[in-house]
């Protein structure tokens, strides 16, 4: 067994082609056909004998994928989709196209998020369940073959990627040569602060890029915002990503959600610039800002703050010393902006059970827009 097809549909395919007295070539064909073709029906990999192809239809469906696009939603740089799983589970992706040609894919880790986050929509929605390393990366097969491709997968759609065990298989499935075969470089994962995760992360995936969500550089508001700060301390974040990028020399990102007179102040930036620079390294840290977008179901009084505030805080960092960018954003009127994702579930109720694979599953009381 390849190593990356671990707990994977194409572990049940290998078994499958196994127990059916096929050679061992035959996966290494749908391999194939689906990763460097884009065919992901049976009926269509004309490489394979057809009674071949009529047996796997039936064993796994008209379509190896376990995710449905349902909806979609087009702005000028901006497209997202809504899928749904077999089960009836629904998550969104966003795919930008930058101005440059370049192309990135924003893709989801958990329906729903129970880590209750203030500022985000998808916090809002609760955690339904983890998915799946292949649901993770069916996204990213949904846009790879059309035009434009993916340059760059970044891990910051529904979910806190670190807290979901199925991201690292989906990890290895994405650089792995007979698979998507992508970069290390060209993904980026996304964290508030999961820190057990963020250790396996930069330990198993040195190369792959990191942003930690800071949102403040004081505990108590930062607890309030991120509730995770209370288990796992923004300072034993930062340790485990200065250790990373004093080995490595790899930049590290800091996130920094700007909202208005909550934590934009001047002071705020001082404080941030202050944490920065008590690090090892502190210019391969780089602070990201993101200007607040509004979202469902999130705290109401947050508003997004005005450009010359949001100069200001990056003019206090700049004069400190810290490396300082402001995202491009997009796709707000979409509600596919930072934050803004929650897949049409509107509301949630009742106690996390255990599922099949690992995660937790709610009972929902679902709407749709």
């Amino acid at each position: 067994m390849l190593p990356a097809l671990s707990r994977t549909r194409y572990a049940a395919l290998q078994e499958f082609l196994a127990d059916s007295g096929e050679p061992s070539y035959r996966l290494k064909q749908i391999l194939r056909a689906v990763y460097r073709r884009g065919i992901t029906e049976p009926a269509r990999m004309t490489e394979l004998p057809v009674r071949l192809r009529e047996r796997l239809t039936a064993e796994f469906g008209p379509s190896l994928l376990g995710l449905t696009p349902i909806a979609t939603q087009q702005g000028d740089q901006v497209e997202k989709v809504l899928f749904e799983s077999r089960q009836g589970a629904r998550i969104e992706t966003v795919y930008s196209r930058y101005s440059t040609g370049w192309t990135s894919l924003c893709v989801s880790t958990q329906v729903g998020c129970g880590l209750g986050c203030t500022f985000c929509a998808t916090g809002a929605v609760g955690l339904v369940r983890n998915l799946a390393a292949d649901e993770i990366c069916d996204q990213v097969l949904h846009f790879a073959h059309r035009q434009g491709g993916v340059d760059s997968v970044s891990f910051m759609g529904m979910g806190e990627a670190l807290a979901n065990p199925h991201t690292f298989t989906a990890l290895d499935l994405l650089q792995h040569k007979d698979f998507h075969a992508m970069s290390s470089r060209r993904i980026t994962v996304s964290t508030v602060g999961f820190a057990p995760g963020l250790q396996r992360l930069v330990d198993d995936h040195p190369q792959v890029n990191v942003t930690l969500s800071v949102h403040s550089p004081y505990d108590d508001e930062r607890a309030e915002m991120i509730p995770l700060q209370r288990r796992y301390p923004l300072a034993r974040c930062l340790e485990i990503l200065d250790g990373h990028v004093t080995a490595t020399r790899r930049k590290a990102y800091l996130a920094y959600l700007l909202i208005d007179n909550h934590n934009d102040s001047e002071d705020h930036a001082r404080a941030l610039a202050h944490l920065v620079g008590k690090l090892a390294r502190p210019e391969l840290f780089c602070v990201n800002l993101i200007a607040y977008n509004p979202a469902a179901g999130v705290t109401p009084e947050f508003r997004r703050p005005k450009p010359a505030q949001i100069r200001r805080f990056l003019a206090v960092l700049a004069a400190a010393g810290v490396r300082t960018t402001k995202r491009q954003q997009f796709g707000d009127s979409l509600e596919a902006a930072c934050g803004q994702l929650h897949a049409r579930y509107l509301t949630v109720s009742g106690a996390p059970t255990p599922t099949h694979d690992g995660g937790q599953r709610t009972s929902l009381d679902i709407t749709k827009r």
